[in-house]
C-alpha cells in the first residue's frame, strides 16, 4: 500500500517543482514581480491562491477533527469563515488593489500602511513587519506539524524506528518541497501551485464523504449511527452558549488582517477583475467548506460503524484516505491533504520574507539595494523562517486547531479594523494606526497568555479575537480623533 501512496505523492512534489521552476523563468527578475507577480494575476488563481493559502491543513484536519469529535455544532466556525470571506471580499479586496497603486505601488502591507500615513511610515513599517514575521512563524509551524502528523499516520516505521522519526521526516520534507519552489519561483510559483493544491484539495474533499454516505445503508445509516452517539450530534445548537457562538462566529474577523490572504488582492491583474475572482473564491470555498463538515460527520459515523479507535481526531481524514481507497488514490487524497498543508505554508513565508526584505533589509540596511539582491535576500529569509517554524513544530503533541487559532486572532486583531478603516475612514491618522496595531496585537498576546480563551474570569473561554479586534478599533477611533489636524485627508477613488 505505502508504495502506490509513495509514487502519488512524489508525482505530486514533481508537479509542485516543475511550477516553481515554470515561475522562476517568468516572474522573478523584480521584487514585483517575486513578490506580487507582477500586479497580473487571473481571477482564477488568485480566486483559488486566496482561498487554498487560507484554508490550510484545518480544512482537511481541524475542522473534520473538531465535528468528529463534539458534532455539527463546531459547524459555526465555518459559517463565521464564510460571512468573513465574502465581507473581505467586498469591502477590502478591490479597494486594497487600488489604493496599493496609488500609494506608491506598495509591494507589502506595512509598505502601504507607511506610504498612507507617511508622519508615522517607519515606525509602521517596523511593528507592523514584527508582527507579520512573529505571528507567521507560529502560523507556518502548525502547517508543518499536520506536515508531520501525516506521515506519522501514513507511514510509521517506514523512516525510522519511531514515531518521532516519522514525525521529523515529514516536518523537513514538506518544508523542503515548499522552499525549493517558494524561493525558486516566488510569488507567481506560490499563486500557481496554489490553484493546483486548492482544485485538489475541493476534489477531495466532495469524494471522501460521498464514499461513505454511498455505502451499507447510505445517508440514513449514517445519521442513524451519528445519533446513536448523542441525540444532538447533528443539531447545531447542541451544548451551545452565547459566548461559544460568538468565540465561532467571530472567527471571520480574522479575514480582514491576514496578509497572506489580502496580498492576493492586491496582485489580480485589475480592480475590474476582483468581482469576478470573488465568485471564483466563494464558491470553492462554499464545496469546499461543506466537504470539510462531511468528511469530519461520516468519518465519525465511519470510525463507530467500524470499530475503528482514533487516538487524534484531527487524522480522521487521513484514515478514511487509507481505509477507503486504492493505494493510488489514497496518495491523491494526502496529496490534497499536503496541498492544504503547502498552500499555506508556501504563502506565509513568501509574505514573511518580503517583510524582512522590503520592510527591513531596504529600509534599513540596502536602501539601494538593486532588484536582483533584493530576490535573493527574500529567497534567504523565506529559508531563515522556515528554519525557525521548523524549530516550533518540534512537538508532535501540537493541536494544528490551537495554533492556528492563535496565530489567525493575532493577525485579524492587529490587522483588520487598521486595514479596514485604513481604507475607508479619511480621517484615520498614523497615530492613530499605530495605537490600533500595538494593542490589537497585544490584547490577544495578553488573552493567550493569560489563559483566558480557555477560562475568563471562572467561566467559558472567550476567542482572543473578540477582545483584540474590538480594542484595536477603538483605539484606533480615538487616537485619531485625538490627534486629527486639518481637514479630512481625501480617500482614493
Amino acid at each position: 500500500m505505502q508504495t502506490g501512496t509513495l509514487i502519488s505523492l512524489a508525482l505530486y512534489f514533481i508537479l509542485m517543482i516543475g511550477i516553481g521552476l515554470y515561475a522562476w523563468r517568468k516572474s522573478t527578475d523584480s521584487s514585483e514581480a517575486y513578490l506580487l507577480g507582477g500586479r497580473d494575476l487571473h481571477p482564477a488563481v488568485a480566486a483559488l491562491s486566496a482561498g487554498a493559502s487560507d484554508m490550510s491543513g484545518w480544512l482537511l484536519l481541524g475542522l473534520p477533527g473538531a465535528l468528529y469529535a463534539t458534532g455539527l455544532v463546531e459547524a459555526w466556525i465555518g459559517i463565521g469563515l464564510f460571512i468573513g470571506a465574502f465581507a473581505n471580499w467586498i469591502i477590502v479586496a478591490p479597494r486594497l488593489r487600488q489604493q496599493t497603486v496609488d500609494y506608491g505601488n506598495a509591494l507589502t502591507i506595512p509598505e502601504f500602511l507607511a506610504n498612507r500615513f507617511p508622519d508615522r511610515a517607519t515606525a509602521l513599517r517596523v511593528v507592523s513587519a514584527i508582527i507579520v514575521v512573529l505571528f507567521f512563524t507560529v502560523y507556518t509551524a502548525a502547517g508543518l506539524v499536520g506536515g508531520g502528523k501525516l506521515f506519522v499516520t501514513s507511514f510509521a516505521g517506514l523512516f525510522g524506528d519511531t514515531g518521532m522519526s516519522d514525525y521529523m521526516t515529514g516536518i523537513w520534507l514538506t518544508a523542503g518541497v515548499v522552499l525549493a519552489y517558494t524561493m525558486v519561483g516566488g510569488f507567481l510559483a506560490v499563486s500557481l501551485t496554489d490553484f493546483v493544491q486548492g482544485c485538489i484539495m475541493v476534489v477531495a474533499l466532495v469524494l471522501m464523504p460521498l464514499v461513505v454516505l454511498t455505502g451499507d445503508g447510505g445517508p440514513g445509516a449514517v445519521a442513524q449511527t451519528l445519533r446513536g452517539i448523542d441525540p444532538d450530534f447533528l443539531s447545531l445548537a447542541n451544548g451551545l452558549t452565547i459566548i461559544g457562538f460568538l468565540s465561532a462566529i467571530c472567527w471571520g474577523l480574522g479575514y480582514f488582517g491576514q496578509p497572506h490572504i489580502i496580498v492576493r488582492f492586491m496582485a489580480v491583474r485589475s480592480v475590474a477583475a476582483v468581482s469576478t475572482a470573488r465568485n471564483i473564491g466563494m464558491s470553492w470555498m462554499f464545496v469546499s467548506l461543506l466537504g470539510a463538515l462531511g468528511v469530519g460527520l461520516t468519518g465519525r459515523a465511519y470510525a463507530v460503524q467500524n470499530n475503528i479507535p482514533l487516538d487524534d481526531p484531527e487524522t480522521i481524514f487521513i484514515l478514511l484516505a487509507q481505509t477507503l481507497f486504492h493505494p493510488l488514490i489514497t496518495g491523491f487524497l494526502l496529496a490534497a491533504l499536503l496541498a492544504a498543508i503547502m498552500s499555506t505554508i508556501s504563502s506565509q513565508l513568501l509574505v514573511s520574507s518580503s517583510s524582512l526584505t522590503e520592510d527591513f533589509y531596504r529600509l534599513f540596511l540596502r536602501k539601494h539595494a538593486s532588484e536582483r539582491e533584493a530576490v535573493n535576500v527574500g529567497r534567504v529569509c523565506v529559508l531563515l523562517v522556515a528554519l525557525a517554524a521548523i524549530v516550533i513544530a518540534r512537538d508532535p503533541d501540537s493541536q494544528v486547531l490551537g495554533l492556528v487559532a492563535n496565530a489567525w486572532a493575532g493577525f485579524g486583531a492587529a490587522f483588520g479594523p487598521l486595514i479596514i478603516l485604513a481604507l475607508t475612514w479619511p480621517r484615520m491618522t498614523g497615530t492613530g494606526a499605530l495605537a490600533g496595531l500595538v494593542t490589537g496585537a497585544a490584547v490577544v498576546i495578553v488573552w493567550i497568555a493569560m489563559g483566558w480563551n480557555a477560562a475568563f474570569l471562572g467561566g467559558e473561554g472567550i476567542y482572543e479575537i473578540i477582545p483584540g479586534f474590538v480594542a484595536a478599533w477603538v483605539a484606533i477611533v480615538l487616537v485619531s480623533r485625538a490627534t486629527a489636524r486639518g481637514p479630512a485627508q481625501r480617500m482614493p477613488a
